[in-house]
C-alpha cells in the first residue's frame, strides 16, 4: 500500500460516465453532488471533483442534500445525517470550496435544485452507491442533466467494476478479492484533499436559488430537537441517545475500537456480554467513515505493508493478509462480507432486495416446507414491540429499537426466528426488511441486506438435518444460543423494562407504539 497523496488522480476503475453529455469548460464551477460518501476526506468522489476543478480552473461547489420523502426516513437517520452535515459545513468554512447543504422541509420540496445548480456547472460528480433509491436517482439525473455527470465509487477497497458477476458465497468472493485486490491497494483517496488546495472562489449563488431552496436553519444542524420535530419524517423512531454522526465521531469510535477492542475481536466478537464489536456499521453506511481510512489505521497499527500479502489466492478466511489473527478476523467482516454485499447489489440491481434473488436451493427447500405448522405466529406489530414468548429475541429487538443495531451474532438469530414465526418465507422477508430498515441505522445498506437474506440462505449452503419450516436452510435456536454464549448481562440491559427506562430519559416517551 503506497502512501495516499493529495492531488493523486482517481483510478479510472472508480469513475463511471453516467451520461453522454459534454464537460462545459465555460461553466462557473465544478459541482460535487454528495449523496453517499458524506465526508470531506478519504473520498474518491471529492478527489475527482477537485481534480476537474483544478484542470478547468474553476471553483468547487459541494452540494449535500437530505431528502425526507423516501421510505423509512426517520428522526433517527435524519439526526445522524444532520450531525455529519453540520461537521462538513464547519470543515468547509476555512477551505477554498463552497459547501451548500439542503434539507427538504417537505417531500419533493428539493425537486429542481440539482438541475438549477447543474445548469451553471462545468461538470457534475456524484457518488456511486449500489443500493436503496440512489441508483435510480442518479440514473434519472443523468437523463435530465445537460452536462457531464460522473459517478465515482468510494464503496470499498475493491472497485465495483473489478468483478464481472455476483458471487454465491463469501468463499467464492474471497478468492476473487484475493486475486484482484493487490493491484488496487496502491491507489487510496486523499486523507486531506482540501489542504493547500488553491481554487478560485465562487461568486454567491443567485438569490432566487437561495429563496426557493434555503439553507437549513442553524438550529437544525446544531441538534435542536424542536427543529428536527418539524420535519415530516417518522418521529416514532427517535435519535439514539448519546450517538452522534459525522466524520469526527466515526474517527473517535474507530480509534477506540482499534486501541481497546481489536485484540479481543477474534475470540469475543460473538459474545453479547463482552462488547468486542466495532460499532462502525452506521458510519460506513452513511459515508461518514471511509473503508480506506479504516484500513489505513489498521495497517499502521499492525505495521503492515502490501508485501505481507500471501502470493496465492486460496479463498482462506485467515492468513492471506499477513496480519494478526484479530486484524484478519476483522478484515474478513469489513472487506470480505461487507464488499460481497456491495458487489452482489451492483450486479443484481433489479432484485438484490427481492425474494427471487435467493439461491435456487433455498427457494426450493423453503417452498417444500411452506405449509409446515409454525411453533408460533406473530404479526408485524407484535414483533416490532418485542412481544414474543422468547426473552432473548425480545432483548435483541429492544436493542434494535433503542440503539439502532443488534449485536452481530444475535442479529442472525433474530432473523432466523422471524422466518420460523411467519406464515411463509416471503412474508418473513417483508417483515425482516421493514423492521431492519425502519429501526437500524445501517438499514437499507447492501451489507444489511446480506444479513437479512443470509437468514434465508443467501451466501450459505444447505445444512442437514432437514427441519420443519427451514428445510435445509441453516437453523439457529435461542436455547442453543443461550447455552453457548454469555448473555446474562445482555438480557439485563435489554430486558422488559429497558425500553421504558430509556423512554423516561426522553421526556417520558417510551417509544412503544
Amino acid at each position: 500500500m503506497s502512501e495516499p497523496r493529495a492531488g493523486a488522480r482517481v483510478p479510472a476503475a472508480r469513475i463511471r460516465r453516467a451520461n453522454e453529455q459534454p464537460v462545459r469548460p465555460e461553466g462557473e464551477y465544478v459541482l460535487y453532488w454528495m449523496i453517499a460518501a458524506r465526508r470531506l476526506a478519504w473520498n474518491f468522489g471529492l478527489d475527482r471533483a477537485v481534480e476537474l476543478a483544478l484542470e478547468l480552473g474553476r471553483p468547487l461547489l459541494v452540494f449535500e442534500p437530505l431528502r425526507c420523502g423516501h421510505r423509512w426516513a426517520s428522526a433517527r437517520s435524519h439526526r445522524f445525517l444532520l450531525d455529519g452535515m453540520a461537521e462538513n459545513a464547519r470543515r468547509a468554512a476555512g477551505a477554498p470550496i463552497t459547501y451548500r447543504a439542503y434539507v427538504e422541509p417537505s417531500p419533493d420540496a428539493g425537486k429542481g435544485l440539482l438541475e438549477a445548480l447543474a445548469r451553471r456547472a462545468a461538470a457534475v460528480v456524484t457518488d456511486e452507491f449500489p443500493g436503496f433509491f440512489l441508483p435510480r436517482m442518479v440514473a434519472a439525473a443523468a437523463r435530465r442533466l445537460e452536462v457531464r455527470l460522473e459517478a465515482v465509487d468510494s464503496n470499498g477497497l475493491l472497485p465495483l467494476s473489478a468483478t464481472d458477476r455476483a458471487q454465491p458465497t463469501a468463499y467464492a468472493f474471497r478468492r476473487v478479492l484475493q486475486r484482484e485486490l493487490p493491484r488496487h491497494l496502491d491507489a487510496f483517496p486523499s486523507p486531506e484533499p482540501l489542504e493547500d488546495l488553491e481554487l478560485p472562489r465562487l461568486d454567491p449563488l443567485p438569490a432566487r436559488i437561495d429563496a426557493r431552496w434555503p439553507a437549513p436553519e442553524p438550529a437544525l444542524l446544531a441538534g435542536d430537537a424542536e427543529a428536527l420535530a418539524r420535519l415530516p419524517v417518522d418521529a416514532g423512531v427517535p435519535p439514539v441517545p448519546g450517538l452522534a454522526g459525522g466524520a469526527s465521531a466515526a474517527a473517535r469510535r474507530a480509534e477506540a475500537f482499534l486501541g481497546e477492542r481489536l485484540d479481543r475481536y477474534a475470540e469475543e466478537r460473538n459474545q453479547p456480554d463482552l462488547e468486542a464489536t466495532s460499532g462502525l456499521s452506521a458510519y460506513l453506511h452513511f459515508g461518514h467513515l471511509s473503508v480506506h481510512d479504516l484500513f489505513a489505521r489498521l495497517a499502521a497499527r499492525e505495521g503492515w505493508a502490501a508485501e505481507s500479502l500471501a502470493a496465492r489466492a486460496t479463498g482462506a478466511r485467515a492468513g492471506w493478509w499477513g496480519m494478526s489473527a484479530a486484524a484478519e478476523a476483522f478484515l474478513d467482516e469489513l472487506v470480505t462480507w461487507r464488499e460481497l454485499g456491495h458487489h452482489f447489489a451492483w450486479h443484481r440491481p433489479a432484485d438484490h432486495d427481492r425474494y427471487e434473488s435467493l439461491p435456487e436451493w433455498s427457494k426450493a427447500t423453503l417452498a417444500k416446507h411452506r405449509l409446515d405448522p409454525r411453533p408460533a405466529l406473530y404479526e408485524l406489530d407484535r414483533l416490532e414491540r418485542a412481544e414474543t414468548h422468547d426473552p432473548l429475541w425480545n432483548a435483541a429487538q429492544r436493542q434494535l429499537r433503542l440503539e439502532g443495531r443488534i449485536h452481530n451474532y444475535l442479529r442472525m438469530l433474530w432473523g432466523k426466528k422471524i422466518l420460523e414465526w411467519s406464515p411463509d418465507p416471503q412474508g418473513a422477508l417483508a417483515t425482516l426488511i421493514e423492521l431492519n430498515n425502519r429501526w437500524a441505522l445501517d438499514g437499507r445498506d447492501p451489507n444489511s441486506y446480506s444479513g437479512i437474506f443470509w437468514c434465508l440462505g443467501r451466501f450459505d449452503r444447505p445444512w442437514g438435518p432437514e427441519r420443519p419450516v427451514f428445510g435445509t436452510v441453516r437453523y439457529l435456536s435461542s436455547t442453543n444460543t443461550a447455552r453457548k454464549l454469555r448473555i446474562a448481562g445482555y438480557l439485563e440491559r435489554y430486558g422488559a423494562r429497558a425500553e421504558l427506562l430509556a423512554g423516561s430519559t426522553r421526556g417520558g416517551e417510551s417509544g412503544i407504539t
